[in-house]
């Protein structure tokens, strides 16, 4: 590593209000149950980071993990069920252990368990925000964790990842830290000889010829490389600059942030409204445009009108949030829609003054559409 920090491991390193993710592997043992030395560890370094006047919300996975041992499993449990018995007695020793790490620093635990349905609703969302903020407001530690207890394949986030990164807008946080069994992003798949470590990426030109595993080495977690670098470009899309490294060398990413790999805030902060929109809203049809419309609703950012719709796709109704897709399948924007499914089909590819008077409104608002890159 050069001595000379990049703009990006600067930002992570003064950052202020800071997302911790840490992952199953690096928080309990291959044969199930946590592994307490790491754990107290990480809750080291994170005390060190708040005792010097930040905030950090720590993302862990760990829950199924840690319920493994106790059950009298051999491994990983693959069906739903067993997913959910080993979640319910793994979370709450998780959550203890937590609890009585940080207790030695006189630091508070806020357990917040969440599901895709909280953020994909738009109550459900405000509610989690305002928890976490009153919680770091009131100088606690927000542990935060997919509730695998409840959640169905239908509504599961897929991995703490993505979580992560959803967490991280939710929170105002200052960067994301992205803590695994890995030590860095590689060009290839280190433990096969001949990759390249990367450590800066500004764009996704830095990514061209990267090849990211989709399962975690240990069969512990379910995330994997690739999880991790859309959970960055998610995040860094909304201006969050973000740091991936491994668990090991979490003293290093929370000081100096001189390890792993930076990846660079691509883009400006959304308001909390358009980055759910973006990257929380689960979208329930697709609208497909044709080349002018799509020049309008990306470059200019205009409105999208029933003129430039070729096609309806899916079962909705107004309010839903929708997908905006260019003439070649593309998703290029996703929308709050102002009409039903049922209504469209009448209205798509005619002039705004072809239409009946009541009807004569943007399919999707300016004010109600996100762009997506």
């Amino acid at each position: 590593m050069s001595d000379q920090l990049s703009a990006t491991r600067k930002a992570v390193a003064a950052a202020q209000r800071v997302v911790v993710k840490v992952g199953s592997s690096s928080l309990t043992t291959t044969k199930g149950g946590l592994a307490a030395e790491r754990l107290a560890t990480l809750v080291d370094t994170v005390a060190r980071r708040v005792a010097a006047g930040g905030q950090v919300v720590l993302v862990s996975s760990g829950a199924i993990a840690a319920g493994i041992a106790p059950l009298g499993l051999s491994r990983r449990p693959k069906d739903l069920a067993t997913q959910q018995a080993a979640a319910s007695v793994g979370q709450q020793a998780l959550a203890h252990a937590y609890a009585e790490s940080f207790s030695r620093y006189d630091l508070t635990v806020g357990q917040v368990l969440l599901t895709a349905d909280d953020v994909v609703r738009r109550g459900h969302y405000r509610n989690a925000q305002r928890t976490l903020d009153r919680l770091l407001g009131l100088g606690a530690v927000p542990v935060v964790n997919e509730n695998d207890t409840v959640a169905t394949h239908e509504i599961r986030f897929g991995d703490n990842d993505r979580l992560a990164a959803l967490v991280s807008h939710l929170v105002g946080a200052d960067a994301l830290i992205l803590l695994s069994d890995v030590d860095a992003l590689y060009d290839g798949d280190p433990r096969c000889g001949g990759a390249s470590v990367i450590r800066e990426v500004n764009g996704d030109a830095d990514m061209a010829g990267v090849h990211a595993g989709r399962t975690g080495a240990s069969g512990l977690g379910t995330g994997g490389m690739a999880s991790k670098v859309e959970a960055a470009r998610v995040a860094c899309s909304s201006g969050i600059p973000v740091l991936l490294t491994s668990a090991a060398l979490a003293e290093r990413a929370l000081g100096p942030a001189d390890v792993g790999t930076a990846f660079a805030a691509t883009g400006s902060r959304l308001s909390a409204r358009r980055f759910w929109l973006a990257h929380a809203a689960g979208a329930n049809g697709r609208l497909w445009l044709d080349d002018g419309a799509v020049a309008a609703v990306v470059k200019r950012r205009r409105s999208l009108l029933a003129a430039g719709i070729t096609a309806v796709e899916g079962a909705f109704d107004g309010g839903d949030v929708v997908e905006l897709v260019n003439p070649a399948g593309k998703v290029v924007g996703r929308g709050v829609v102002a009409y039903d499914a049922a209504e469209l089909p009448d209205l798509i590819g005619r002039s705004t003054h072809e239409l009946p008077a009541e009807q004569r409104r943007e399919v999707v608002h300016a004010d109600d559409l996100v762009p997506l890159r």
